[in-house]
């Protein structure tokens, strides 16, 4: 096996890095290792050290080669102890072996390996331990590995891309910077520049006079049917409600004057004044002083990071943004509906302080100033003994001990819901939502080296953009930190009416005059009760300062392949159609523009100007040095010239449905819609159905079918060419994105077509086989991608920033996007359906604190032309013991950034190497939860309870279409797999990972939800085993972005008839892709389950309905993840490996 790690540079130490993903910016300045902003750096832990050798190769080898089945020694033993899996009616497919126990012989903590298989038997053993890891060899500095909780070392010069001088760079703050505007074509790479701009250029960076603030109008957003309402608490009487008038400017005059507080009611405490006091076994508590020197920092964007707080202004604030609804509470925490803010008695003398008493202390050390403002509890405080207590006190359920190899039964029955932070309950309540921003540990180690015990990984994930209705503000003043410029959030303290203390960089500031009247309330000398400090996720429409040229336009360009491949496949039809019918519900004002361009061999241009009784189609058959014909006309204004659009969409599929057009010129076509995007900006989407063949951008097959089911490494997931990266980066550099529909049942090389969305923040969506009459399923799902598509909200020229608490560190992105500068991602566009990941390393101790806390402010225009800002702001505990961390593992978190790093790694160093490491990521953290967690030693397989789903979730990936080997796979669809794992927020990743299968035969009322009339069964969540499948039923797998629906041979007559409409199984037909609407009690439960399950993601799964005879049987038992293969282990086979990997 390879000796190379993963590395979170994303590269082996001697190969060029990349922008995305997880390599550092390549025009920042590279961190050696140990070099902190001014702090000394933890080494990191080479867990594969202290490691046994690797065991020596074998032909059947996990994860290559036959399996060759034979029946292990450690086998399960039925014992009354333990569950196990209840027995499916009808006669199991697979029975399973029963539970049992592990060898009586098997010492604790012994140094000999656990139990294993005799050499004697055929059975392979399990797979060797490589070197790859995540962790770094402190005495081989410059061999590969993955760090991925340290700052990564230096790659070496990036060979296209001109760096800066190296120097330090200011955490949190704003890096000073001079270049305003995107970077010239040259720094992208040597190659040939591109052509000469067009005569209405407008440079972004460049100096432009600040536009008029457009009126404040709703965002057009995307809402799906049927969700359910978000839960809330009782409005209180000056809560905000969405019914009320707005609110209008603050009186005019001086302000009132102050009357002393009432005292405290005499009585039981009203709603929301007093929250329960905390868990025993929470380890919450203050922060002590740590300001930073008062400094400003220049921006290098004049856009969310310059501006600071202007003058007075009448603010206005609104609940606008009605969209998906909030995403439900977490559970055991109350609910806080984003609208609904605590109820505080009016003043600071003698009330209740807002502040939690963590944040609250961090201010009391403060002596050189004035003395803290004096403020009561928010509830009960944390006494000193109930302070000192930690999670060790009592032994919650997170930390539970869990025999792996004994107990089956470890999937939930009900999704997996987001483990909720130790933090007080009035932190907790108003925290921001998982589904927003999540840590892969929701408790923060103090150090470095704990973090390098504890052997996990430390990131976020972000869903930034995603639907919500979330509080708008309108104010000339934002509210920020003058030194690290964070956004005032929930988490900040108040000293007293005046000043307030930021909770990243610790440094006092002032409360600018306008910030003391409450919108919501329309009091004065209320600033913590301003939406701004009540929401840990709100949208402020941005003044002038925070602009460098005018709003632009909603602006789209539609590039279509016409080739007779195209024409053949049929999707021009469906296209045309589908834009006819949302023509009005693309997101846009008065000023929203479209154009069309069509390639074959030649390219072809579309004027639609204004007075023209049809549009006029211009022929550029000089491909090799493309202009545009007229373009003034080629992109018009929608309003004024809707008819001649809609005449040319009717018109396109007859014009060229006889052409015998073989070749395509994609690249040529992509240069001229860059040249006619580069005045204004905007999005460009791309429909191709074959390999460019013709002129720039040329790419030849490198897949040979024989080799799709390699037993080893896979070949050429690398992009063959750097053209469409470097045109990606001048589109980032003009706020053009480009998204990537592909539409092929022939190879297209996605390694180097991908390239184009990836690195400009646009999206790919992938149709394999498309064919208008043969795959119906697959153009139903094409049409309703499309119309979520063309209608969802977008936001232009955007930029996003994540700042930290001062001592963490942020060293690594996944996602689609450019990194601008050390910290700020560029995003020319921005969807409600992109994800983001973030790695994070601990450079300075967090001795003094209790909190950290991590905001992500994204700044956009709106469709309609305004500037927003966009904020979110978590706040997590920190504690010092790996109990305390272990305990506070996300799962799902930790396997989805993962994910992101294995696809990096296997881009840029091997598949195996990835596939090594995320199985080495498994047995270092249960190796480090054995060793220095467990103070009993007990035999087994162990694991605390909220990982017990670690070792699933490894198989899960090892298995999935992304990573799997051994198993035929086209190339083109393990590059899909891969962009949507880095680019799919969590929980929609989670699905394809692991998908859900749910027994529909039987449906019932019972536990059933009631969401918008409709009643919703809730079947449980089952094992993916065929253990758990009977001919007897049928069982609905939901695979993320797909769903099978498996009928079994012996399906009951009754739901073949009142769901399916057939009268015996083999009526039902092979591509049966729609439940039919049948007026029967069965039918209406199906439909509304399925309908329920689609309506909880944006993207459409497709329905696919699978008999035993069926060609999409093997696809479907491929997701039988707890199964054996002829290639992979089955899951207690995986357990046995990491078994005995752990006890060597």
């Amino acid at each position: 096996m390879s000796t190379a790690g993963f590395n979170s540079q994303n590269g082996t130490g001697t190969g060029q890095t990349y922008a995305n993903g997880p390599s550092q910016n390549p025009v920042a300045p590279q961190q050696l290792p140990g070099v902190g902003y001014g702090a000394p750096h933890q080494p990191t832990y080479n867990a594969m050290q202290a490691k046994a050798p690797p065991t020596p190769a074998h032909p059947g080898l996990y994860p290559s080669g036959p399996y060759q089945p034979v029946t292990p020694v450690c086998s399960y033993q039925p014992g009354p102890p333990h569950t196990s899996y209840p027995a499916p009616s009808g006669q199991s497919l697979l029975p399973r072996p029963p539970v049992g126990g592990p060898p009586p012989h098997t010492p604790p903590q012994s140094a000999s390996p656990g139990p294993r298989l005799p050499a004697a038997q055929a059975t392979p053993p399990p797979p060797a331990v490589s070197s790859s890891s995540y962790y770094a060899n402190p005495q081989h500095p410059v061999a590969p590995a993955w760090q991925y909780n340290a700052a990564p070392p230096p790659m070496g010069p990036p060979a296209t891309v001109n760096a800066p001088p190296r120097g330090p760079a200011p955490r949190h703050a704003n890096p000073a910077s001079n270049s305003t505007g995107p970077p010239p074509p040259s720094v992208y790479s040597p190659a040939p520049a591109a052509p000469a701009p067009a005569p209405h250029h407008v440079p972004h960076g460049g100096p432009q006079p600040p536009g008029p603030r457009m009126p404040r109008t709703p965002q057009h957003g995307y809402t799906q049917p049927g969700t359910a309402p978000p839960p809330m608490t009782p409005m209180s009487p000056d809560a905000y409600q969405p019914n009320r008038a707005p609110y209008g400017p603050p009186p005019t005059g001086p302000p009132p004057a102050m009357k002393p507080a009432a005292p405290p009611p005499i009585g039981p405490p009203m709603a929301n004044a007093t929250p329960p006091p905390p868990r025993a076994d929470a380890q919450c508590g203050g922060a002590v002083n740590s300001t930073l020197p008062p400094a400003e920092h220049d921006c290098p964007e004049g856009d969310i990071e310059c501006p600071g707080n202007g003058p007075p202004d009448p603010s206005s604030y609104n609940h606008g943004d009605h969209h998906m609804g909030v995403p439900p509470q977490q559970p055991g925490t109350p609910g806080l509906h984003l609208g609904h803010y605590p109820s505080l008695p009016p003043g600071y003398q003698n009330t209740p302080s807002p502040m939690h008493p963590a944040i609250q202390a961090a201010t009391q050390p403060n002596t050189q100033g004035p003395q803290p403002y004096p403020q009561p509890h928010g509830g009960p405080g944390l006494s000193p003994s109930l302070a000192s207590l930690s999670l060790q006190a009592s032994t919650p359920e997170a930390l539970r001990v869990v025999n792996l190899l004994q107990e089956r039964n470890l999937l939930p029955p009900t999704p997996i819901p987001a483990p909720t932070p130790c933090l007080q309950q009035d932190l907790q309540k108003i925290n921001c939502h998982p589904e927003v921003f999540r840590s892969t540990l929701t408790s923060i180690p103090q150090t470095q080296s704990l973090l390098n015990k504890a052997k996990m990984p430390l990131g976020l994930l972000l869903h930034p953009f995603k639907d919500l209705s979330l509080p708008v503000v309108t104010s000339s003043t934002i509210v920020r930190c003058r030194s690290c410029r964070t956004y005032i959030n929930p988490f900040v303290s108040f000293l007293d009416q005046r000043r307030w203390k930021c909770n990243l960089c610790f440094r006092v500031n002032d409360v600018p005059e306008e910030f003391m009247y409450n919108p919501v309330s329309r009091s004065y000398g209320e600033p913590h009760r301003r939406p701004e400090v009540q929401n840990a996720t709100i949208e402020f429409i941005a003044p002038s300062e925070y602009m460098l040229r005018p709003p632009q336009p909603a602006v789209y360009l539609f590039i279509l392949d016409v080739s007779h491949n195209a024409v053949e496949t049929g999707y021009l039809t469906v296209f045309c159609q589908s834009l006819l019918d949302n023509i009005n519900a693309l997101p846009g004002d008065a000023r929203t523009k479209v154009g069309f361009i069509t390639f074959d061999s030649t390219i072809h241009f579309y004027n639609l100007q204004e007075g023209l009784s049809q549009p006029q189609m211009l022929i550029v058959s000089d491909i090799e040095d493309i202009f545009l014909p007229t373009p003034d006309s080629l992109l018009v204004n929608l309003n004024e010239c809707k008819e001649l659009v809609q005449d040319l969409l009717k018109s396109l599929p007859t014009l060229f449905e006889k052409t015998m057009e073989t070749q395509s010129a994609l690249g040529s076509a992509l240069q001229a819609a860059y040249k006619l995007l580069l005045p204004t900006g905007g999005r460009m989407s791309i429909f191709q159905t074959q390999l460019p063949n013709l002129g720039v951008g040329t790419l030849h097959s490198r897949e040979d079918p024989n080799l799709r089911a390699a037993a080893k490494d896979v070949q050429h997931l690398s992009p063959a060419t750097d053209f469409y990266k470097k045109l990606a980066l001048d589109c980032s550099g003009q706020q053009v994105a480009v998204d990537l529909f592909l539409l092929s049942s022939q190879y297209c090389d996605l390694a180097s077509l991908g390239c184009i969305s990836r690195y400009s923040a646009g999206s790919v969506y992938y149709y394999p086989s498309y064919h208008h009459q043969h795959t119906p399923a697959q153009v139903e799902c094409f049409q309703k991608d499309l119309k979520r598509y063309l209608t969802r909200k977008i936001g232009f020229e955007a930029v996003m920033r994540i700042r930290c608490t001062k001592g963490l560190s942020i060293h690594t992105f996944h996602g689609n996007f450019f990194v601008r500068s050390t910290d700020l991602l560029s995003l020319p566009n921005v969807n409600p359906d992109a994800g983001f990941a973030v790695q994070m390393s601990i450079e300075e101790n967090l001795d003094d604190m209790q909190v950290v806390s991590f905001q992500a402010a994204l700044l956009y225009t709106s469709s309609k032309g305004e500037r927003r800002i966009r904020v979110h702001t978590l706040c997590l505990p920190v504690v010092n013991s790996l109990s305390d961390i272990f305990a506070g593992a996300d799962v799902q978190a930790i396997t989805g950034l993962l994910a992101c790093m294995a696809v990096d790694r296997s881009a840029t160093a091997s598949l195996s190497d990835a596939r090594d490491a995320m199985t080495n990521a498994a047995i270092d953290s249960l190796t480090s939860y054995r060793q220095s967690v467990l103070t009993i030693q007990q035999p087994g397989l162990l694991a605390p309870a909220c990982l017990r789903l670690f070792p699933l979730f490894i198989l899960a990936l090892l298995k999935q279409k992304a990573f799997r080997t051994g198993t035929s796979t086209r190339l083109d669809e393990r590059l899909f797999a891969m962009c949507q794992l880095k680019y799919q927020p969590l929980v929609y990743a989670m699905l394809m990972i692991h998908p859900a299968l749910y027994r529909v035969d039987d449906l019932t009322d019972e536990g059933a939800l009631s969401i918008s009339e409709r009643t919703v069964p809730q079947p449980r969540v089952l094992q993916l085993s065929v253990e758990k499948l009977s001919r007897e039923a049928a069982f609905l797998m939901d695979a993320g972005t797909v769903m099978y629906l498996w009928i079994g041979r012996h399906c009951p007559l009754s739901f073949l008839t009142q769901v399916l409409g057939v009268t015996s199984y083999a009526a039902v037909p092979d591509n049966l892709y729609l439940l039919p609407e049948l007026d029967t009690p069965e039918s209406q439960r199906t439909r509304a389950f399925v309908g329920w399950l689609r309506d909880q993601r944006p993207f459409f799964p497709s329905l696919l309905v699978v008999r035993d005879e069926s060609q999409l049987k093997p696809s479907f038992m491929q997701n039988m993840i707890e199964d054996r293969t002829e290639s992979a282990l089955s899951y207690y086979e995986f357990l046995l490996h990491l078994q005995q990997q752990i006890s060597k």
